[in-house]
């Protein structure tokens, strides 16, 4: 990154690799369980999966920790969306106050839900408990202008650094990240754009409702913000730069998304991805930090198009495709029982020594 602020220690750090040694050996033991080998098809892969990230033979999906970032984005000036941006304070609000559906969820599943303000345009000091971390006041318009500085995209990769460590000094085993920011489906379409070398074209999906007209002139604005970053960096490629792209076309929750998943990874804790906004700040750490997806699970695949190109560009498979496009990290959230039941299943089911069931007949 030319004139950028000097890159902190952790960033220059290699993703920790999943344990071969650990998958080997669980893989072994799901042959030795009571039932025929792959009868419980990806249970048994989600449970070997775990086992080589966490470098243990007791995978484990608990304790889980939901970190939920949000910010404001500057695009929303351009009428890419249909809602009032002041809908992200409001948000904010029903998050701590347990009334959203990520609340809901964190209630139900007994996860910790941590909400952190990296840039909201929140005026004065934010309600307790919400964290706040806020960089700026939101992005700036980035069909006009970076998105944020050098400086603001570093705060943010931090932001999600510090939301990872304070997981790890949880005990968390099972890191989460979820959103809030009306306007950051085309922050995350821009950046997915950006980072594949891209049209906007089968990136910019629905947000919060968009059809007809309205859904085109989104995809013009991004595709005019691509081309306008693209120029002025003076290659089509440039964008390409997960530094540059980060700053020019994410949002500050994205990347701080992207920092967390980083920090995760170089930890050893699994992360369990959402949905486009999700897949896109994974994107963004995998082009950062190379080897950084070997961390992560997919929890669902979002009815957003463009969901579906970053998770072949990242190569993972969802846990689960039930038409959601919520975001807050709640498709991720819907998947963890399913989890924490092949984790269950891994550690807790009788061997055929120990059932004193002959594995041979188990196999017809």
């Amino acid at each position: 990154m030319e004139n950028s602020p000097q890159q902190p220690n952790w960033l220059q750090e290699s993703p920790a690799q999943p344990s071969l040694t650990h998958r080997e050996r669980a893989l072994e033991h799901q042959d030795q369980l009571t039932k025929p080998p792959g009868s419980l098809g990806e249970l048994e892969a989600l449970a070997v999966q775990l086992a080589a990230i966490q470098n243990s033979h007791n995978p484990a999906a608990e304790p889980a920790h939901i970190a939920l970032f949000a910010a404001d984005h500057g695009i929303t000036a351009e009428g890419v969306s249909p809602i009032d941006p002041v809908v992200t304070q409001q948000m904010m609000t029903n998050f701590v106050n347990g009334g959203a559906a990520i609340s809901v969820m964190a209630r139900e599943l007994g996860c910790e839900l941590e909400v952190i303000d990296v840039g909201s345009r929140w005026p004065g000091e934010l309600p307790q408990p919400i964290l706040d971390r806020r960089i700026a006041p939101g992005t700036a318009n980035m069909r006009r202008e970076a998105a944020m500085s050098p400086e603001q995209f570093l705060a943010a990769l931090e932001a999600g650094r510090e939301a990872a460590e304070r997981a790890q000094q949880s005990g968390v085993k099972l890191f989460i990240a979820g959103e809030m920011g009306i306007g950051n489906t085309s922050a995350a379409a821009a950046l997915a754009a950006a980072l594949l070398e891209a049209p906007a074209a089968g990136l910019v999906g629905p947000g919060t409702g968009l059809q007809g007209p309205a859904l085109r002139h989104k995809e013009e604005v991004i595709e005019a913000a691509l081309s306008f970053h693209r120029h002025e960096l003076g290659s089509p490629g440039a964008l390409a730069n997960p530094w540059e792209a980060g700053r020019r076309v994410g949002g500050l929750e994205i990347c701080a998304m992207a920092g967390a998943y980083l920090r995760c990874a170089q930890l050893g804790i699994a992360v369990l991805l959402d949905g486009y906004i999700s897949g896109s700040a994974a994107l963004l750490a995998e082009r950062l930090a190379p080897g950084t997806k070997e961390n992560m699970l997919l929890g669902h695949c979002s009815a957003e198009p463009g969901h579906r190109r970053v998770v072949s560009a990242l190569g993972l498979s969802p846990i689960l495709s039930l038409g959601m496009r919520l975001g807050e990290g709640s498709g991720a959230a819907t998947a963890l029982p399913l989890l924490r039941m092949a984790c269950a299943i891994h550690n807790n089911m009788a061997t055929f020594a120990q059932a004193g069931v002959t594995q041979g007949d188990n196999h017809q």
